[in-house]
C-alpha cells in the first residue's frame, strides 16, 4: 500500500548536476515501481520518509507559482530524475501534464525518460512543445524479468508500443537501456527489436552501492546463481573487465549498425562515453 500524502513546494524546477540536464523536473516525491535497483533511494535523507521504505510512499508536490520557464532559456530540462514522472498516480494528479503544458511555446530542451506508456496520454501536448524528446527506460525483452526487478512499473510490450506510438506521432525518440544486468540484458536483441522506432540509444551499466547492493546480489544468488560468481567479481571485488568488454562491443555494434548513441557506464576505467552518430 503506497502511502500518498500532498506537499507544497515553491517550484517544480531544480537545477540539476546531471551531465545532460540543467534543469530537472519531479513532480513526485518518492516513486511506486518498486525497481529492485533504484538508485534514487539517496533521497530519503532529505524527504524525512524515515519510516516507510522507498517505493511505499508517494508525495504530491503542489504549488502555486507559476514553472518560471521564461528564466531557463534554451537549458535542457529533464523530466524524472529521481521519480517516474508517469508512475501510476499521475493519471489522477495529471501534475506532469499541467507543468508540460506551461513549456508550450517555450525554447527550452524537454526531455522526458519514463518507463510508463501513460507518456501517451499526453502526445497532443507533446507535439506541441518545439524541442522535445522522450525516452522509455528498458533493459530486457523477458516480462518475467521485468515483474521480478521493476514488478510495478509497466510491462515491456506496453512500453515498446509507448515508444512505437510516440515515433509515429512525429515525437523524437530514445531507448534508455538501463541498468544492464550483467550477463542477463541482451543488448542487441533489444537494440534490434526497437530500432524501426527509436531515434537514438543510450546505455547504462548497472551500479550498486552500500543501500541496495546486498538486496540486487541476493536476487541474482536466488534467480539467476549461475551468474552470481561474475557479480560479486564486478561488485565485490571491483573487477570492471566486464563493463570494459561490454563497452567494446556496443561501441563496435551501434558503429556498424550506425546508430546514434551514448554510453553512460559510470567507474573508474571507463569514461563517460562522447555521443556517436556516424
Amino acid at each position: 500500500m503506497v502511502k500518498i500524502k500532498e506537499v507544497q513546494v515553491g517550484s517544480y524546477l531544480t537545477a540539476s548536476k546531471l551531465p545532460d540536464a540543467d534543469w530537472v523536473v519531479n513532480p513526485y516525491v518518492g516513486c511506486p515501481h518498486k525497481c529492485i535497483y533504484c538508485y534514487a533511494e539517496f533521497m530519503k535523507r532529505f524527504t524525512n520518509h524515515t519510516e516507510e521504505d522507498w517505493g511505499n510512499f508517494l508525495d504530491i508536490k503542489l504549488t502555486n507559482k507559476p514553472t518560471q520557464i521564461d528564466k531557463i532559456g534554451n537549458a535542457s530540462v529533464l523530466f524524472g530524475s529521481v521519480t517516474d514522472a508517469y508512475n501510476p498516480y499521475e493519471k489522477k494528479y495529471e501534475l506532469t501534464r499541467k507543468i508540460l503544458s506551461e513549456f508550450i511555446g517555450s525554447n527550452a530542451k524537454v526531455e522526458i525518460l519514463t518507463k510508463s506508456d501513460l507518456v501517451t496520454r499526453d502526445i497532443d501536448l507533446l507535439k506541441k512543445i518545439t524541442d522535445l524528446r522522450v525516452g522509455i527506460s528498458m533493459n530486457t525483452l523477458d516480462d518475467s524479468f521485468r515483474k521480478l526487478t521493476e514488478p510495478h512499473a509497466s510491462s515491456v510490450d506496453k512500453r515498446i508500443e509507448a515508444l512505437k506510438i510516440l515515433h509515429d506521432s512525429g515525437i523524437k525518440t530514445y531507448l534508455f537501456m538501463s541498468p544492464i544486468f550483467p550477463q542477463i540484458t541482451r543488448f542487441n536483441d533489444i537494440v534490434e527489436y526497437v530500432q524501426p522506432f527509436a531515434d537514438s540509444f543510450y546505455f547504462e551499466n548497472l551500479n550498486l552501492r552500500a543501500g541496495y547492493l546486498p538486496r540486487v546480489l541476493s536476487f541474482i544468488s536466488e534467480n539467476y546463481p549461475e551468474h552470481l560468481e561474475i557479480y560479486n567479481a564486478i561488485y565485490r571485488k571491483k573487477d570492471m573487465n566486464y563493463w570494459e568488454q561490454l563497452s567494446n562491443e556496443i561501441n563496435t555494434y551501434c558503429h556498424n549498425a550506425k546508430l546514434d548513441f551514448k554510453l553512460y557506464f559510470y567507474h573508474d576505467k571507463i569514461k563517460k562515453g562522447a555521443k556517436h552518430n556516424d
